[in-house]
């Protein structure tokens, strides 16, 4: 069965891979985002989290 979900940010329809796993970072083919996938039962996306620089810290 081929899982979908709409990306939050333009809606666009993804099509996810049989052996997707919550918390993947996905990008949207059509508008670039970076997209964490945040359930399976339903399939729901969410903008990922900004990493943010540690400058060698």
């Amino acid at each position: 069965m081929k899982l979908h979900a709409d990306c939050p940010e333009c809606g666009f329809d993804l099509e996810l891979t049989d052996d997707v796993m919550v918390g993947e970072i996905i990008q949207c083919p059509e508008c670039g985002v970076d997209l964490e996938l945040i359930t399976l039962d339903p399939p729901a996306l969410e903008l990922a989290p900004e990493e943010e620089e540690d400058w060698g810290e």
